[in-house]
């Protein structure tokens, strides 16, 4: 009888032992794993996906097997120790009951399931499936109880994330940049991507004061050499005043004029050549341009805001760079935006991006406010620095280096230590001397 016993103990401890892997494996199996096994035809896949969208009942299922196994392997226990050593024999089953469930129904199985949850909760799938259905009735009893109670406590409402899914993906991505499975640049590509719904078309354009234009009125063989000497394709054109853009010069529907005219520049009338310009508001989701760039198949558009004045010009490219970083080819001209000095600290021109300088510098700025650093700079001063003044804030210490006009055009950007700024920030009694 007591070998009986013993072997009803350690079934107990194995169905124990299937249930305490199984609620790890299937808890910490991942949702995007299982649909794209799922698609691949993987019907034990199908079977983890139907059981996680059943979460509670599965829970109860895990919770009440797992309980159900280990208190019979208990009470069993008891019995078989009291019957061999009297009432002592309580303690005795205590502490062996302990040590077994802890080491073999609990910490090995899940310390086995955690190293592999995707695998071995294909495994579970179908054994846990058929449990839910044979323990269908008194889960739905429990379930019951169980949101009677959280109305009572005021518990009772639907689940609500912390997070969006566009944040918990990119939460992913981090970690697994963090944990080394993801290059920086990987890392960068799809938080690019997943900016674009965030992103407008302000945020990523070429403002008005470094747009390239040329005066429509030129004689013809000036206009070619200013497009020669331009490293652009597509340049806009203006008439009476820089705002006044009546249409985009593209340098290959120029050539074929050219052509056309047997070399003859002075034949030449760009005005009939060039494109019709295509105005889109700066408040425009880029993700929303990007479709409209396929749309009409074109890669260039000037930026206007509110009031339908041209704030500065976007492209296909200017958008792509934002997911894949700077795109360069053989004619462009570098500009050194940002040059890393020997004592730690960051030389940035003022009109360098916030984002640009993030990516670069792997940094966390804000860019709500403002688009450039030298933007992110006035907003944070509510003014417009001298030369030789310094901020501190966000983490790093801003001293302006070059002023033109009302322009920032160049600053010095350091990382300061939490304490070293928490420290400048303490108000200065009046009247203390040191």
């Amino acid at each position: 009888m007591d070998w009986l016993g013993f072997t009803i103990v350690v079934l107990c401890l194995l169905v124990s032992a299937f249930f305490a892997a199984s609620e790890t494996a299937l808890t910490g199996a991942s949702r995007a794993s299982m649909l794209r096994l799922s698609k691949q035809g993987n019907r034990d896949a199908d079977v983890v996906s139907d059981l996680l969208d059943m979460r509670e009942r599965l829970i109860g299922a895990l919770l009440l097997g797992n309980n159900i196994a280990n208190i019979g392997a208990s009470a069993l226990a008891t019995g078989i120790f009291t019957a061999w050593f009297g009432d002592v024999g309580v303690l005795y089953a205590t502490g062996v009951m302990t040590a077994l469930v802890v080491i073999f129904a609990e910490v090995l199985p899940k310390t086995i399931a955690i190293n592999a949850p995707d695998r071995m909760a294909l495994a579970v799938a179908r054994p846990m499936r058929l449990t839910m259905y044979v323990l269908g009735p008194l889960l739905r009893v429990v379930e019951v109880i169980v949101r009677v109670l959280m109305r009572l406590f005021g518990l009772a409402g639907e689940h609500q994330a912390i997070l969006s899914p566009t944040e918990r993906l990119r939460g992913a991505v981090d970690l697994l940049h963090h944990e080394g499975k993801f290059e920086k640049q990987d890392r960068d590509m799809l938080g690019g991507l997943l900016d674009l719904r965030e992103l407008q078309v302000s945020d990523v354009m070429i403002h008005r004061t470094e747009m390239m234009m040329i005066n429509a009125d030129l004689p013809p063989e000036e206009l070619v050499r200013e497009v020669l000497a331009t490293e652009y394709t597509r340049i806009p054109l203006w008439r009476e005043k820089p705002e006044n853009i009546i249409g985009v010069l593209h340098a290959k529907d120029l050539l074929r004029a050219i052509r056309a005219s047997d070399g003859d520049t002075s034949r030449i009338d760009v005005s009939t050549i060039a494109l019709p310009p295509w105005f889109v508001p700066e408040m425009r989701p880029v993700s929303e341009q990007l479709k409209a760039f396929r749309r009409r198949k074109t890669h260039f558009a000037l930026v206007v805001d509110e009031y339908g004045e041209v704030e500065g010009l976007v492209t296909l490219e200017d958008i792509l760079e934002e997911i894949v970083g700077d795109i360069s080819d053989e004619h462009d001209v570098v500009v050194a935006g940002v040059r890393a000095q020997p004592d730690g600290s960051v030389v940035v021109d003022g009109s360098v991006p916030i984002r640009d300088l993030n990516r670069a510098m792997d940094w966390r700025l804000p860019d709500e406010e403002a688009t450039t650093v030298a933007g992110l700079v006035i907003h944070e001063a509510r003014s417009i620095p001298d030369r030789g003044q310094s901020f501190t804030f966000h983490g790093f210490r801003f001293r302006v280096l070059r002023r033109e006009r009302n322009r920032i055009t160049a600053l010095r950007i350091s990382p300061v230590p939490r304490e070293a700024e928490l420290e400048e920030a303490k108000p200065r009694r009046a009247g203390t001397s040191f």
